[in-house]
């Protein structure tokens, strides 16, 4: 009994030191993300300026915002865009000693770490950005200094692993709205900084990582899908009104290597469209609710919302740029971000991990994005949003089932009206409620003998 009781204890202690199981995996489809095993559906926030610029308190109510609202990820940096090097968080304690990135401020990141913390105890996952792109190089705008290079990226990123390989409510992400120049070493640092992560966190099972380029074609798999830490392909919109990145979503979704994607910084709500608020005006929540549907119809596993006010936590005497209109506190309760989770309810009503893009499944596939109509299946079931209440056709077999069922999802508001039960052997003509810009809806179809409640 003695020897049991030795070998069970010495047991305990060797386990006790293997790190943990990383808590995100890539489902085996490798379409979405689970955590814990279970899918988990990312709806993010970008509040990049939360590390720097918000004090404990004001991070808690954020935090505990959010997740009231039902987001799952708050995607915020480490080094901040706004002068992040050189001016101090609200404690007073810049990042790092000498802007050396081998030399971090302890007293800075407990900070840091305060409110991951908190995150972890609303629920809420950290997308989390060792730096703002700016420090690896300035390009046109950003104040930098560049302080980035492979030797401190990897001592850097290997020390940020190191001290978070415990918080289990951690995705990185590298990059911070940078395109790698041509002729320069700038990959090479992302991928020192990717290989200290992956070493200070013991391996690269023990993470999940992926990268936040500038807009283009193939988001950042332009330069690392082939990398073994790269998990997942990111895009970013830009802040143009009816970009067609869907078109992008579902190259990246066809890609050989199948990784999961999604647009990690699509329009923000209240920001100058195409920066030109005299000619074009603010972003409203039909353009951001309008680029979730499209984005997740064509295949993302997930979507990020953003405020032009919460990204930067815009308040009296600070710096702002591009003419926030509002203080952060009360951005948080802008339509757009009140309706994203609707996004997340209709989303996980169905199961996710099977859910396919599907043009075929609608005769009107081909229309320019202010008009779109975009579709996506499970074997199931099957939903159609139609960008402004266009009528649309579903053509017949796509799913499952003799009998099927239809509801009208009202993006809006959640609610959900009855479309009519046909059956699966003919063409189907859909007249939504209301059409229009601004009137758009969700077609949900279900083979009736699953039985699914209403979403």
């Amino acid at each position: 009994m003695y020897l049991i009781r030795t070998v069970f204890a010495i047991a305990i202690v060797l386990f006790s030191h293997i790190a943990p199981a990383q808590n995100y995996t890539v489902s085996a489809n490798k379409r979405y993300l689970l955590k814990e095993g279970k899918p988990f559906f990312w709806l993010g926030d970008t509040a990049w300026e939360l590390f720097h610029r918000l004090d404990r308190e004001d991070a808690d109510y954020y935090l505990k915002k959010r997740a009231a609202q039902d987001f799952t990820v708050v995607q915020a940096v480490a080094l901040a865009e706004f002068d992040g090097l050189e001016v101090p968080n609200p404690y007073g304690d810049k990042p790092l000693i000498n802007n050396d990135p081998a030399k971090p401020n302890e007293a800075y990141f407990k900070h840091v770490d305060y409110i991951i913390d908190r995150a972890a105890e609303y629920g809420i996952t950290i997308a989390f950005l060792p730096t703002w792109g700016d420090k690896v190089f300035k390009s046109t705008w950003g104040k930098g200094p560049e302080v980035f290079n492979e030797s401190n990226a990897a001592v850097y990123g290997k020390w940020l692993a190191n001290r978070y390989k415990d918080r289990k409510n951690i995705i990185w992400v590298l990059g911070g709205d940078r395109t790698p120049r041509k002729d320069s070493r700038d990959v090479e640092t992302w991928r020192a900084m990717a290989a200290g992560i992956v070493a200070g966190a013991g391996g690269n099972d023990k993470v999940m990582m992926t990268f936040h380029p500038q807009p283009n074609r193939e988001g950042a798999s332009e330069w690392f899908h082939n990398d073994e830490w790269f998990d997942f392909n990111m895009f970013q919109t830009g802040h143009c009104r009816d970009s067609p990145i869907y078109e992008n979503i579902q190259r990246s979704y066809n890609r050989e290597l199948v990784k999961p994607v999604v647009d990690g910084e699509p329009i923000y709500e209240d920001h100058p469209v195409c920066f030109n608020v005299k000619e074009n005006g603010t972003s409203s929540a039909y353009d951001v609710r309008k680029s979730a549907y499209l984005d997740l119809f064509a295949g993302a596993f997930g979507h990020t919302y953003g405020c032009h006010d919460i990204w930067q936590m815009y308040a009296p005497n600070r710096e702002a740029v591009n003419g926030p209109h509002v203080f952060w506190q009360q951005a948080l309760e802008l339509p757009g971000a009140m309706e994203m989770k609707y996004v997340r309810r209709l989303m996980e009503s169905r199961p996710i991990i099977e859910r396919v893009p599907d043009q075929s499944v609608v005769v009107e596939n081909a229309l320019p994005p202010d008009e779109r109509v975009q579709a996506t299946r499970g074997s199931d079931y099957l939903f159609v949003y139609t960008a402004s209440g266009k009528p649309f056709s579903v053509n017949p077999g796509k799913i499952s089932g003799s009998q099927l069922e239809a509801f009208w999802y009202d993006p809006r508001n959640g609610k959900v009206k009855d479309a009519g039960k046909f059956d699966n052997k003919t063409t189907m003509k859909f007249t939504p409620p209301t059409s229009g810009y601004g009137h758009d809806w969700v077609l949900v179809v279900d083979d009736v003998s699953k039985n699914y409640k209403r979403p």
